[in-house]
């Protein structure tokens, strides 16, 4: 009976790099959509609803690719070819998005932008879902915190530089005011550099990652399948539902208010430090590039912290730091309530950073432990559902949120998401995790 080999540390990288250039994009896209549909004439009471186009995306397309991916074998692979796909649609959508005035030729520009934004999502989640599943389908049972600590890196890495992109173009020079309904230069031109990033790191894993053949997958799901006991399939099936069940409390109020500071957050600090609202203006342009360097910043922690996350949470249990972490995140959104400076906006961050580390890692880990390797690309699909549903009850909540509990003032969404974040913190509780910490 063939088990999984054990990968180098280079092997690993390669299955993730080109998670790189599309979180790259990815961010690019949740740092600056709030401010690109402001610029194409969207009001801020209606951001939230019109963000809907993202999470809508990957609820459909998420269980799909992953059940599909899950049944294709081809010369390439099975979840190569759905990256390579993924990886053309979304260059194509990564250009029009910042030039959403040219399809708002035949449409309101506004539709325009929530159009692309939707179609963009969705080739997104065609590529990132079989990126989850290749580390399950690749990495043996006790590399599987690695595999998804290096995808976090890499991820955290991604967001770094697109967060921090249209700050470093406007400090060298490129406009940073728009244009009645146009995107600033700063924007605009790190899109395309973007682009770049995401063809070349997307290919470097399409030609250097080979995927185990259908016989040899097939010897190394066996032994896994014994070594997971998992000869009575319902049983195992059951057992999963409810891991994902579990995890799905956590990722509910996690990404709910994740989802609030990324619609809220330009405007909050746009408000609350350049004292404007106008999103034409230079100050509301610098607000959501400082938005993108706060972003670049809990990405760095996040990627710093996933380093040494295996060992810390070897040794005080996976349950245990998960809800820790969502603690101090918590903590992180609520200061940012009171804080009016930009630079004291930098510190909440590194809470923020240690909350995102483990919420991009542990789900997955955790669910990787119970999940059967012949439906690795299902359930990741599924519990990638419980990432998009928080974002959507987000988006048709936000407009009663704003109005009613926020005063129509965005900076006070930031309490709306730390109280979520805290509430997720306790639901952790619910959690059945199989792996206990190995050492004290």
């Amino acid at each position: 009976m063939l088990n999984k080999p054990t990968l180098r540390y280079g092997q690993i990288w390669n299955i993730n790099f080109g998670f790189l250039g599309t979180q790259i994009c990815f961010t690019l896209v949740m740092t600056n959509t709030s401010r690109i549909l402001s610029a194409l004439g969207a009001d801020t009471n209606e951001l939230a609803f019109l963000w809907l186009a993202a999470p809508l995306a990957g609820l459909f397309m998420q269980p799909l690719i992953g059940y599909f991916s899950d049944r294709t074998w081809t010369r390439l692979g099975r979840r190569i070819p759905y990256i390579l796909i993924g990886l053309v649609v979304s260059a194509i959508m990564m250009f029009l998005m910042p030039n959403s005035y040219i399809v708002s030729r035949i449409m309101p520009p506004v539709l325009a932008g929530v159009s692309i934004l939707f179609l963009m999502q969705s080739a997104f989640n065609v590529s990132m879902q079989p990126y989850r599943s290749l580390v399950g389908d690749m990495v043996n049972s006790k590399q599987s915190n690695q595999g998804y600590s290096v995808q976090t890196i890499v991820s955290n890495l991604g967001a770094i530089v697109g967060s921090c992109l249209p700050f470093l173009l406007a400090y060298i020079g490129f406009s940073n005011q728009a244009d009645e309904g146009r995107v600033a230069d700063s924007v605009s031109v790190s899109f395309y550099i973007g682009i770049g990033f995401l063809v070349l790191t997307n290919l470097w894993t399409c030609f250097s990652v080979k995927e185990y053949p259908p016989q040899l997958f097939e010897e190394y799901n066996r032994s896994e399948s014994a070594n997971k006991e998992e000869n009575a399939t319902s049983t195992d099936n059951k057992k999963t539902i409810i891991t994902i069940l579990q995890l799905s409390i956590v990722q509910l109020f996690s990404w709910f208010a994740f989802y609030y500071i990324w619609v809220y957050a330009t405007d909050g600090i746009a408000v609350t430090v350049w004292n404007t609202s106008d999103p034409h203006s230079v100050e509301y342009n610098h607000a959501g590039n400082w938005f993108g360097i706060l972003t670049g910043v809990y990405s760095v922690i996040a990627a710093i912290f996933s380093i040494f996350l295996p060992r810390i949470t070897d040794k005080f249990g996976r349950k245990n730091f998960y809800s820790f972490s969502l603690v101090l995140g918590g903590i992180g959104m609520l200061s940012m309530f009171f804080i009016h400076d930009q630079y004291l906006l930098l510190l909440p961050m590194f809470l923020i950073g240690i909350a995102w580390a483990m919420i991009l890692t542990m789900p997955f880990s955790i669910l990787a432990n119970v999940v059967p390797s012949n439906k690795m690309g299902l359930y990741m699909g599924l519990l990638n559902i419980t990432i998009v549903i928080p974002q959507i009850a987000g988006g048709l909540l936000g407009h009663f949120l704003f109005e009613n509990v926020a005063g129509s003032r965005p900076f006070a969404m930031f309490l709306v998401s730390g109280v979520s974040l805290l509430i997720g913190a306790v639901s952790v509780i619910f959690i059945n995790d199989p792996v206990k910490k190995t050492s004290r």
